[in-house]
């Protein structure tokens, strides 16, 4: 029996060319990388964005800056799901992606920090839909008869995902060295619009003929349980303490709006994230090892390359030349794995193969000293990307192989929106477990990260070992975090064998109603 994505590709596939269906699928990856492109180009340009637009107070309002795209994209991701759900992906992918270029070219034209950051927010609400909904596609987009996660939709998740990560800060850096700002933004533009319109013409997928409601109420209590979560991980132990009224509101805030939330979608008509999915087991654990994902990777990424520029006196371009390597990994892995499953190897192997990579990598890098030799943090971050591309280019496809079909959005986005959270928690956990363990180890009284460039002689140097053991902590917790995710896929249910398993009814009424 076919799985629930084997049967949407399925009813999909015949409504399109073999050429078409190829060509769809470039353009699906073309916009996957103005997704993960976006996600970091823009951190390496605040300094001139600052300098040209508000040089008086425009570094307090950096951190609005960089947050208000995660602020907006997270919000609307559950509504995305339901979206495609409802109305058919085609449409809400050619939306999400001309809201982006929207909020791209106003992005360009902004004349102050204000309006730069609201247009943020525009292009953040369209490029929320980038990579969910792409991947939703793309999982409409699979030849009759192809597994799912393996051939091209489970191989080329990783190489675009390793690409983006490495080119995003080097391409930013670029740019801010070497032309205005603005192109930051512009460069969206010839890309996207190729897109858009290529998508328009050669994207023929299934539409639901029946009539459906989305839950407006439940999208915008999940818009307001995460942003408050955001906001809170922003915020806390950095502008304002964990115990100021701002923080605590904010929590009380979240508690309050995921209550709703939950109270809405069990009694919801037709909620916006069904909780029937988290008895399933295998989405449930996936949703935990994504968000899990999300958090770890924040905590390596971002503090190693923070570690090669306060320790090693790195710049901030070739401290971004160490992804390389990470994204080596994660290109070939994701590679090699496509094809082995497409050969017969199960999803759940990689799942676990590649979160135990992940946690020894973390747990190598947390070895690391002042004087630790740059070729090996380089093959630890190699490890490290053979260990999360195994995720990234597979968990998403085994959720979806799982999901029912009629749900297949909504399963897509959540494992985006966990991830996002996760992420966010981690940046947040891991910054404020760096900050007290370098305050506990600073050889200067009351002395903080900051403080780290005005010290001289060898205070200067008992400072740079206090923040190496503090990285290093961070590291190590991060490396607890992906055992946890190790541990969870280890209780993922093993594959069916061929022939097990029966269609229910619910999927095959499901197929019935979706036409051209």
């Amino acid at each position: 029996m076919k799985t629930t994505a084997e049967n949407t590709a399925a009813t999909a596939a015949p409504l399109m060319s073999e050429r078409q269906r190829k060509t769809a699928f470039v353009l699906c990856l073309a916009t996957i990388v103005l997704a993960v492109l976006d996600q970091n180009i823009v951190s390496a340009a605040t300094v001139p964005i600052v300098r040209d637009l508000d040089p008086a107070h425009g570094v307090d309002l950096i951190p609005w800056l960089i947050s208000a795209f995660a602020l907006a994209s997270t919000a609307v991701l559950p509504l995305y799901g339901k979206l495609c759900d409802t109305l058919g992906p085609k449409r809400v992918y050619l939306g999400a992606i001309a809201a982006f270029l929207t909020g791209s070219a106003l992005c360009g034209a902004a004349q102050s920090m204000g309006q730069l950051i609201a247009f943020r927010a525009i292009q953040g609400i369209g490029g929320g839909g980038l990579m969910s909904v792409t991947m939703v596609v793309m999982a409409h987009l699979r030849a009759p008869g192809e597994k799912p996660g393996g051939g091209k939709s489970g191989s080329m998740g990783g190489i675009v995902a390793g690409a983006g990560l490495a080119l995003g800060p080097l391409v930013g850096g670029l740019l801010a060295d070497h032309a205005d700002w603005r192109w930051i933004f512009y460069i969206n533009l010839p890309l996207g619009l190729v897109v858009l319109l290529l998508s328009a013409r050669v994207l023929r997928l299934p539409v639901r003929t029946r009539g459906h409601r989305v839950d407006y109420l439940g999208a915008a209590l999940a818009a307001a349980f995460s942003t408050g979560l955001l906001l809170v991980t922003q915020w806390g132990g950095k502008q304002y303490g964990w115990t100021s009224p701002v923080v605590l509101g904010l929590i009380a805030g979240c508690v309050t709006a995921l209550g709703l939330f939950l109270w809405r979608q069990a009694t919801a008509a037709e909620p916006i994230l069904p909780l029937p999915l988290f008895r399933d087991r295998v989405l449930r654990i996936g949703f935990a090892v994504q968000a899990l994902m999300g958090m770890a990777l924040t905590g390596s990424m971002v503090y190693v390359l923070i570690y090669l520029q306060v320790v090693r006196g790195l710049g901030a371009t070739s401290a971004g030349l160490f992804l390389l390597p990470m994204a080596a990994g994660m290109t070939g892995i994701g590679l090699l794995a496509g094809r082995l499953v497409s050969a017969g190897w199960s999803q759940r192997a990689f799942v676990i193969c590649g979160s135990g990579s992940a946690a020894v990598a973390m747990l190598l890098l947390a070895t690391t000293h002042t004087d630790t030799s740059l070729w090996l943090i380089r093959a630890e971050l190699l490890l490290l990307g053979v260990g999360f591309g195994q995720l990234i280019g597979q968990l998403i496809q085994l959720v979806q192989a799982t999901a029912p079909a009629h749900q297949l959005g909504v399963a897509t986005t959540a494992v985006r929106f966990f991830q996002t959270l996760g992420g966010a928690l981690g940046a947040s956990l891991f910054g404020t477990l760096l900050a007290r363990a370098f305050a506990d180890r600073s050889p200067v009284p009351g002395a903080d990260t900051s403080s780290l460039p005005l010290l001289r002689g060898a205070e200067r140097v008992a400072a740079l070992h206090a923040f190496t053991s503090a990285t290093d902590i961070v590291l190590l917790s991060a490396a607890g975090v992906m055992a946890l995710a190790f541990v969870l896929a280890l209780r993922l249910p093993r594959p069916a064998k061929a022939g097990q398993g029966a269609a229910t009814g619910e999927d095959a009424r499901t197929d019935l109603e979706m036409a051209a």
